[in-house]
């Protein structure tokens, strides 16, 4: 069955849509995990807020995640010190771990029930068939480097020998005492104490106002928490990020694991229990480069092959914004602009990141004092961390726009040519991941307008 294994069983109150004008001290635009989770924290305060959403609260991305808590986000931390600064990836590493502390805080004090565990985290190598010697070695001395690098930033891990899955590894290393939850019942509570207006698109956002299609909200602070700040022209982050897919299947009959589990190879698989299932997530791509199709089918292969006996029971995908230098954009927009903030380009680890969120702008807007606001600026820029992805994010776009001039369906948002992308019946952006469906419909931006689809040419 297509869709999210989150979404089963789990309904959300519904909210109006905004028609006419509203005051608030705060406006959120987005009601996806990061904006309701900005909301409750600035609500707590005090703070009358508003949240706009342009579809249904966590009908985006938030919906669509494996939902891992935790500070072990891929191979990082070796590449922040090396490439941005040892006091930086420390400040990184010391948000996500309070992020984990304030999920454990707010769940207890809401009496929240959403499968919410403690487990650990294992970054592993597997053992590829016909993998060389220097292959493997190399997959392994990358887990020894993030070891190394853990160390020195205070993060408590261990290397490992064998992991809980079904394949051979060179090594895995482990991060005690993260987390996993089910995120629509974690938000279910949040959201009936917030002001929300669903199915409200922002057109346009003005100094003190956000406009949607039917009405605005004028507010003191403005803070963008969409997925992909499309209505931001300042910021430029259609030249700061791109956007990836990856593909998710939940499975039974192959028992449960304990912990969640991440590979270091691009091509390696996402693995965590959740009940009598397991989430499996795998074939990321850059948004439109999925044209020959089949990533269902090679998960679900990977899926037979571990777990012989497992029957695929969803399958769904997301959808991530991937910063320049690996960190997410929070925080005031620019300097000089101190009512303006976003929170965007979470990297694929949008559950822990969007916590980190909320806490560092509730404390810019209450006027708090924040050991993390300088690591996670949008104002920052950090070359050599970035160049690479600058580079190649530029060169999409050239490619895109060039062959958009000639392109049957192109891109409403900057004019790319548009590509079919087969497992998911969609069109897509290869330029900043704009999607559309086969009738020009945006499902993703920062498209905002339908494009105009020549179904003939997919």
């Amino acid at each position: 069955m297509k869709g999210s294994i989150w979404t089963e069983g789990v309904s959300l109150k519904k909210f109006p849509r905004l028609i006419g004008e509203v005051k608030a001290d705060v406006a959120i635009v987005g009601a996806g995990l990061a904006g309701i989770l900005i909301g409750y924290k600035l609500m707590k305060e005090g703070k009358n807020v508003v949240i706009v959403e342009g579809d249904r609260v966590m009908s985006g991305q938030s919906q669509n995640t494996t939902a891992k808590i935790t500070v072990q986000h891929g191979v990082i931390y070796d590449r922040l010190i090396e490439k941005v600064s040892k006091a930086d990836a420390m400040q990184y590493a010391k948000a996500n771990m309070e992020a984990i502390e304030e999920y454990e805080r707010i769940i207890k004090e809401e009496g929240i029930d959403c499968d919410f565990v403690r487990c650990p985290s294992y970054l592993y190598a597997r053992v590829h068939e016909g993998d060389d010697e220097e292959g493997t070695k190399a997959d392994k001395e990358t887990l020894i480097k993030e070891a190394e690098a853990a160390k020195i930033l205070g993060i408590p891990s261990e290397m490992m020998t064998s992991v809980n899955l079904p394949i051979p590894v060179t090594g895995a290393l482990r991060f005690d005492n993260q987390a996993q939850f089910h995120p629509l019942k974690f938000v279910k509570p949040l959201v009936d104490q917030l002001t929300i207006y669903e199915h409200s698109l922002v057109i346009e956002l003005m100094e003190d106002k956000v406009v949607t299609e039917h009405g605005s909200v004028v507010a003191k602070d403005i803070v963008v928490a969409c997925h992909y700040p499309f209505m931001i022209k300042k910021g430029f982050y259609f030249l700061r990020m791109h956007q990836e897919r990856s593909y998710v299947l939940a499975i039974k009959n192959a028992g449960t694991v304990d912990g969640v589990y991440y590979g270091v190879d691009k091509n390696d698989i996402s693995v965590r229990s959740c009940g009598e299932y397991l989430i499996l997530g795998g074939e990321r791509h850059r948004t439109g480069e999925n044209t020959e199709g089949g990533a269902y089918e090679r998960l679900l292969m990977t899926a037979k092959k571990w777990y012989p006996k497992c029957e695929e029971v969803r399958r769904w995908s997301a959808q991530d914004c991937m910063s320049l230098d690996s960190i997410p954009y929070i925080g005031r927009l620019l300097a000089g602009e101190n009512n303006l903030y976003v929170a965007t380009g979470f990297c694929r680890w949008g559950m822990t990141t969007s916590m980190v969120a909320a806490m560092l702008i509730r404390n810019q807007i209450m006027s708090d004092f924040n050991p993390y606001e300088e690591v996670f600026s949008p104002q920052r820029f950090h070359l050599k961390a970035s160049a690479k992805n600058l580079a190649e994010d530029g060169m999409e776009s050239v490619v895109g726009l060039t062959k958009g001039i000639f392109a049957p369906n192109k891109c409403t948002h900057l004019g790319c040519e548009l590509v079919y992308n087969p497992d998911e019946d969609v069109y897509e952006c290869p330029c900043h991941g704009s999607r559309f469906d086969c009738h020009g419909k945006v499902l993703d931006g920062p498209a905002i307008k339908p494009a105009s689809i020549n179904k003939e040419e997919p």
